[in-house]
């Protein structure tokens, strides 16, 4: 790839002419930001569906150039990245693929590979093979350019899930881009990844709404509210998710999250049984058994990680 290149001192390792960033948000408007720290790109472009939210990105320094649609961002770009709901890739793709540099790398920020790399199969055809999908393990529980930072990736995990037509160099090249940022990569395959997420994020998520819903549903539940404290905090924080993406999360990975929400259900069921019948001591053994799984782990990025 022409854009390659090996630079000296503080700068990137790898380095791109021109940035396009789709979807110029939390995710999209950090990576912009990261990619100017770093120096990862000379020049960066951005577009979203609302002008609004490009023009405030142009205005905050976010990127240098604004762009009137996804076709005209990626013209003469080298890395593409498209940084929106998993549930408009589909579209997206099919917006871009005629503008496509030959050359260009494209990589994706969404929280499910498999409808993600089915997207890019259908509508990138030949050109699927500069496709390269990717999760950066960082979020935050407000979204929107405003909030967009450039240490968001600093030391995350970014998951990659190669497809079978991208070249082990492209991937070196994605890999480089996102350490070249500050993130951490694993590789792994989408149906991994998919099934990994939905055990340790997506059910997690869907727990919490739950819990959030069926409290608030109850008559006293504002005035439960009102004395709830760090516990409900903790537990609860999550579910200040924005509603559509978790919408679209929960449709594209639901059987691996249904799968993992069985499983809940007959753990939660082992202890709603124990309570009944008044074992105490083996209630405390199924939480002493879950606290020391907790106590043994290592969280590999930061609380504030969503997805």
């Amino acid at each position: 790839m022409d854009t390659v290149i090996g630079i000296d001192g503080d700068d990137a390792a790898v380095q791109f002419e021109r940035l396009a960033i789709l979807g110029v948000g939390l995710l999209g408007g950090s990576f912009a930001l990261a990619a100017r720290r770093a120096r990862l790109a000379r020049h960066i472009v951005g577009y979203s569906k609302s002008p609004t939210t490009t023009r405030t990105a142009l205005e905050r320094g976010v990127i240098d150039e604004e762009a009137d649609s996804a076709l005209r961002a990626v013209h003469g770009a080298d890395l593409v990245l498209l940084a929106v709901p998993v549930a408009s890739t589909a579209d997206l793709l099919k917006q871009l693929r005629h503008g496509l540099e030959p050359h260009a790398l494209v990589m994706d920020v969404g929280s499910t590979k498999g409808n993600v790399v089915a997207a890019a199969q259908a509508q990138l055809g030949a050109r699927q093979s500069q496709f390269v999908p990717c999760h950066p393990i960082a979020g935050k529980e407000k979204s929107g350019v405003l909030h967009a930072e450039a240490g968001l990736f600093d030391g995350k995990r970014v998951v990659l899930t190669p497809l079978p037509a991208n070249s082990d160099s492209l991937v070196d090249i994605a890999t480089e881009a996102w350490e070249a940022i500050g993130g951490v990569v694993s590789i792994m395959s989408p149906q991994e990844h998919d099934a990994a997420f939905a055990a340790v994020s997506h059910l997690p998520h869907l727990l919490a709404f739950s819990y959030v819903y069926a409290l608030s549903s109850q008559p006293q539940g504002s005035a439960f509210l009102q004395l709830a404290g760090p516990g409900f905090r903790d537990f609860s924080r999550i579910a200040g998710g924005d509603a559509q993406m978790w919408r679209d999360i929960l449709q594209a990975n639901r059987d691996d999250v249904l799968h993992q929400l069985h499983l809940y259900k007959q753990a939660l069921a082992g202890f709603e049984a124990q309570m009944r019948q008044g074992n105490w001591a083996a209630v405390e053994s199924l939480i002493r058994r879950a606290s020391q799984v907790r106590q043994g782990w290592d969280a590999p990025s930061a609380a504030d990680d969503d997805v």
